[in-house]
């Protein structure tokens, strides 16, 4: 035997230790899996009388309950109730709240299209809590509207209205409670040509609003929409999304229940436009008081006033007089009937300054100055000697004063008429006109210059005026604006007749002349802004891109957009969603020679002694640079003046742009440049800029706004 046999032969006493130590490990195993064989138990037995429990219910349900639940399942139907969503709201550029809607709660009727409701019965059970009859009720249930599904029967119900149609909305199937709000405008007035007013859909638009053809969105019927302004411009954003709720209806008792939204009424968007509402604020008092107080007073009937960023295109202020409340509008509010003798005798609905066109008389002079140095009929050292007036094929055009010798600045600052008629008829190749002779054209017949000189003349000072915005939309984000035009005086039939510059220029260019016979005079008229007509924003768009050196930028109102937030004053900590850029709508790259020198006139206006505007600036204690403007206009059958002020401060590094227009109102000086000035004053004040301490002012809407004139006057219209 081997030795290796040896070892791994069988051992008994080994053995049996093994044994006896597996049997004592076996032992400590069972006792330690014991507690746990219990809870396993448990565990089971719990989930047996659990199951066991569910199938009894589940058989007593089918045998006892099955066919009530049969029937119930026959009987009931889903219908779909639109939600109407909360409107959004709309701040100033400091957070002061503009627009937003007040809780109110009116009542809705779906009709499903089947015999699920009883509009009999119904109609009796709401009748006494709605003061009407019954019959009268049911009549409009069925047949008012009735190619729609959804009617709204009754609007701003009151708190025990509102409760019994809770009370009892199980016994009336495809009502509900609709909380679309009462849109409300807590300034009043403020700013109302701009941000418009809400209103039901129009007759002549309701297909296109239901069929989804207006902003993507398909409306009910009960919907309320923006009309004008911001209201209208942003509707799609305002709007927000109509949600459905989904709801059980017992076809045996008529009774319903609601099963939850699919999907869900999805908000308004909250907008922040550049509007600074106390700015605007002071702007229409300003306006109204300049207008209340002016011995012209009683010929004014509508004024306007714009003021711009400079550096944003930005709407700071947007004013538009006669002024009215948003509120008036309000569906339910009852002010429109107060006031409709007010709205329909007046201005007060149309925003002048974007849909109303005048005159812009000298305003113009800056960007004609820049037109005749680059085609060369003027120079920077070109010293002329005014004289009162110039003869012009037998015509005698006058200035308003004697300017002795004078320069392009001079001619700017102190407005100096003469000094543009040269401008306009060199510039049309029309020569030797004085004060004793009536001049010709250049080397042609006054046929052949009518057709060919004259136009190139008149269409190169309009494009002059032209790419600085002026004759064409500014694309600013309001609906109704419109583009300002030119005219001449038809040398055949004597009457004024609009043209349009680029058909004109077209067949100029085509042809080598226009077949319209003007009259010689219109190309000196032209050259101070009297065969022209633009609107405040145009000019405000002007004189903006005159400070900013050529840049010419999109005037907008709309800065930012924001998810609901529900606050009363719109937190700085506030994160839009969308930030609205400054849009370059042309880099002119003008000469800054020129420029300059139109820069430096208008600088003189305010500054220097013999400027327009002198008398009204000389105090200030920043410096602003302007233009006035007096353009012979025809107002209620009689001649009259418009008076109109551009402008922007301060000069070195402007910030602001103003325009102010107001017809009927004399000189540029007389109305439109006060009111300018105490403009400039608050903004600048706001800003804390210029001013001493005691003078500064914040940017809150003021809190005696209600009592101001500019608030109370409309209020007071009937």
């Amino acid at each position: 035997m081997s030795r290796r046999w040896k070892r791994l032969r069988f051992n008994p006493r080994r053995a049996n230790r093994r044994r006896a130590g597996q049997a004592e490990d076996n032992a400590n195993s069972e006792r330690l899996l014991r507690p746990h064989n219990r809870r396993i138990n448990f565990v089971y037995g719990v989930v047996f009388v659990t199951m066991s429990a569910l199938v009894l219910r589940l058989g007593y349900v089918q045998i006892n309950q099955g066919d009530y639940f049969r029937q119930q399942a026959a009987t009931a139907s889903l219908n779909r109730v639109p939600v109407l969503p909360p409107r959004g709201w709309i701040y100033d550029t400091n957070g002061n709240l503009l627009a937003y809607d007040k809780p109110t709660y009116s009542v809705t009727l779906t009709r499903f299209g089947n015999d699920e409701q009883d509009f009999n019965r119904m109609a009796e059970l709401l009748a006494p809590v709605f003061h009407t009859s019954w019959k009268k009720l049911a009549h409009t249930m069925r047949y008012e509207n009735e190619q729609y599904q959804d009617i709204t029967l009754f609007k701003n119900i009151d708190d025990k209205q509102l409760a019994f149609i809770q009370e009892h909305l199980s016994q009336l199937p495809g009502l509900s409670i609709q909380t679309n709000g009462q849109r409300t405008y807590p300034n009043g007035d403020l700013a109302g040509q701009v941000l418009g007013y809400i209103g039901q859909i129009p007759k002549t638009e309701l297909k296109s609003y239901l069929d989804g053809q207006y902003n993507g969105i398909k409306y009910k019927m009960t919907q309320y929409v923006g009309r004008t302004g911001i209201e209208k411009e942003y509707e799609k954003l305002l709007q927000g999304q109509v949600g459905e709720q989904i709801v059980a209806v017992n076809a045996r008792d008529k009774s319903q229940s609601q099963l939850g939204f699919s999907p869900e009424p999805e908000p308004g968007k909250y907008l922040q436009l550049t509007l600074d509402g106390h700015l605007q604020a002071m702007a229409q008092e300003a306006v109204i008081n300049e207008v209340q107080h002016s011995k012209y007073a009683n010929d004014i009937s509508m004024a306007s006033a714009v003021v711009l960023d400079v550096k944003t295109g930005g709407v700071l202020a947007m004013v538009s007089y006669p002024y009215f409340d948003p509120n008036w509008y309000t569906p339910g509010n009852g002010g429109y009937q107060k006031h409709a003798q007010y709205l329909s005798n007046t201005l007060a609905q149309i925003n002048t300054t974007i849909s109303s066109a005048q005159p812009p008389g000298s305003t113009v002079k800056p960007a004609n100055l820049i037109t005749g140095l680059e085609a060369g009929v003027l120079s920077s050292t070109t010293d002329w000697l005014d004289v009162p007036y110039l003869d012009v094929a037998n015509q005698i055009i006058k200035d308003d004063a004697n300017h002795g010798w004078v320069t392009p600045v001079k001619a700017i600052a102190e407005s100096c008429d003469v000094f543009f008629y040269r401008v306009g008829l060199a510039l049309a190749n029309w020569v030797g006109s004085t004060m004793h002779n009536p001049g010709h054209p250049a080397g042609k017949s006054l046929t052949d210059w009518q057709e060919t000189d004259f136009w190139k003349g008149y269409v190169r000072l309009l494009e002059g005026e032209w790419r600085f915005g002026l004759g064409q939309l500014t694309g600013i984000d309001l609906p109704g604006e419109i583009a300002g035009k030119a005219w001449i005086d038809n040398f055949e039939t004597g009457k004024p007749q609009y043209i349009q510059l680029n058909k004109v220029a077209q067949e100029l260019k085509d042809k080598g002349k226009v077949d319209l016979l003007a009259a010689p005079p219109d190309a000196a008229w032209a050259a101070i802004g009297q065969m022209q007509q633009f609107t405040p924003i145009e000019l405000a768009q002007y004189v903006a891109t005159i400070a900013d050196n050529g840049k010419r930028l999109q005037p907008h109102l709309l800065k930012a957009v924001y998810n609901p937030t529900l606050q009363q004053h719109l937190s700085k900590d506030a994160k839009p969603i969308e930030t609205v850029k400054p849009k370059v709508q042309a880099d002119l790259k003008i000469n800054s020679a020129y420029l300059k020198l139109a820069q430096e006139g208008m600088r003189g206006t305010c500054n220097t002694p013999g400027g327009t505007a002198y008398t009204v600036f000389q105090d200030a204690p920043y410096v602003a640079a302007g233009k006035t403007g007096t353009a012979e206009i025809s107002l209620h059958n009689q001649r009259m003046d418009n008076s109109v002020f551009i402008g922007y401060a301060p000069y070195n590094n402007p910030e602001i742009a103003v325009v102010v227009m107001v017809p009927g109102a004399g000189f540029g000086a007389d109305t439109a440049a006060p009111v300018a000035r105490q403009i400039m004053d608050t903004y600048f004040q706001e800003h804390h800029q210029f001013f001493p301490k005691k003078d500064w002012q914040n940017t809150a809407i003021p809190a005696n706004w209600k009592q101001s004139a500019a608030y109370k006057q409309p209020e007071q219209e009937k």
